[in-house]
């Protein structure tokens, strides 16, 4: 099996180290570079190619947002997973708008670490529906109206079979648990997120998840996730 390539971003040399010895550890993990400030990523990632970037959001120069936004702006641009120390911050909206995969929090156990990088890796978004819930609600008070207003208007792009599964991944549901919830294979939803994806011009099942909040979809639904 090709190892996965990270490339790590933090301005704590001491950060950076523990996150090389965790990821060290994992055979499938395979760490091309190093970089101590977000003006570093783009020559870097021309350089190492990674599949996965761990970025850190405050650094001196350029910060994570920024070098978050110049990479997935980019074709064949790697996936992203922000590191923090907060919950919930419009900070870590802001990168999951961007198109950045998910977060993880810096006091997070190694294991789950390199989980997130596993699954990242592999197009699943590391944000359980608890965490979705709680960035979108940090958010809503801020231009709810007009934010609704947009993200309905986009919703309206899609098919009744669409609006279902888009709604399903905003409840954080997996394929297969969405799958079984619409009575469709595996296989068709992930050709319905494929399809959501490109008429939304959207990059992940993370963005899908946060315009149906945004289009308030799941209250309509009372989707709670699990």
């Amino acid at each position: 099996m090709t190892a996965i390539r990270l490339l790590l971003v933090d301005d704590d040399p001491l950060v950076r180290a523990g996150l090389s010895l965790m990821m060290g550890g994992a055979d499938d993990i395979e760490i091309v570079g190093e970089a101590a400030d977000g003006s570093e990523v783009e020559a870097l990632v021309d350089r190492t190619r990674p599949d996965v970037v761990l970025m850190d959001i405050r650094m001196p120069s350029v910060d994570g947002l920024t070098a978050t936004e110049r990479l997935r702006a980019r074709k064949d641009a790697p996936q992203i997973v922000v590191l923090t120390t907060f919950h919930a911050d419009e900070q870590v909206l802001r990168a999951l708008r961007a198109g950045a995969a998910g977060f993880v929090l810096k006091d997070t156990p190694p294991a789950e670490i390199v989980d997130a990088v596993r699954r990242v890796a592999t197009g699943d978004p590391v944000l359980s529906p608890t965490v979705t819930r709680q960035l979108v609600e940090h958010a809503v008070g801020n231009a709810a109206d007009m934010r609704r207003t947009r993200a309905r208007a986009r919703i309206a792009l899609l098919n009744d079979r669409e609006r279902e599964v888009a709604v399903a991944v905003g409840r954080g549901l997996a394929n297969a648990e969405i799958a079984a919830e619409l009575f469709m294979s595996v296989a068709t939803v992930k050709t319905h997120v494929s399809r959501i994806l490109a008429k939304l011009d959207l990059n992940n099942r993370v963005q899908i998840a946060l315009l149906a909040y945004d289009a308030g979809l799941l209250e309509e639904t009372g989707g709670d996730g699990h």
